[in-house]
């Protein structure tokens, strides 16, 4: 018996664990920072991350998106932004910065769709997330919010605003315990 287990374990594949991506070093950092000052620059690395499409084509498009808007190009910013969502479409912050474009437009629908599939595509994308909560709560879904704002905080726990909110909310929502 001894010898066939022993003759089983040398043929199965040997299983690598896969090493922490960059991404996750940087999550597993973010729980553990001690103050927004600390998280500050670990979600600025996170979210370059984000950005990062694969794509030399989309990352040009994304760059002159950004500095139609810097430019204050709001028109030209949003046929840019449109066609990256529609060659990428599995490019999440293509989706985020379509729903921020579609906000500043006044189409408050749009952007929650456009972040609701940012945050379908990429669930650790914690900006996408909050911003999704906030409309949500301007919107008066207090009890969708406060399931973002969880999210949001088991993410990034020193995210600015969202403690704050996720606190109010409970109480409105869940009412103060006993």
């Amino acid at each position: 018996m001894r010898k066939s287990l022993f003759a089983i374990f040398c043929l199965l594949p040997s299983i690598a664990l896969a090493a922490p991506s960059e991404e996750d070093k940087l999550f597993a950092a973010l729980a553990q920072a001690g103050s927004p000052e600390e998280a500050q620059p670990i979600e600025t690395k996170l979210g370059n991350l984000f950005k990062v499409s694969g794509s030399p084509s989309i990352d040009l498009l994304m760059g002159r998106a950004t500095a139609a808007l810097q430019a204050a190009d709001n028109a030209t910013a949003r046929k840019l932004v449109d066609a990256i969502v529609k060659v990428s479409p599995h490019y999440a912050e293509g989706w985020r910065r379509r729903a921020q474009l579609q906000a500043a437009a006044g189409d408050d629908a749009g952007a929650m769709l456009s972040l609701q599939k940012a945050v379908e595509l990429n669930p650790r994308h914690f900006e996408a997330l909050s911003e999704l909560a906030n409309m949500l709560e301007d919107y008066g879904d207090k009890p969708g919010a406060l399931k973002l704002y969880r999210r949001v905080v088991a993410l990034d726990p020193q995210m600015n605003g969202a403690v704050r909110h996720e606190k109010a909310l409970e109480k409105e929502v869940e009412g103060q315990g006993i």
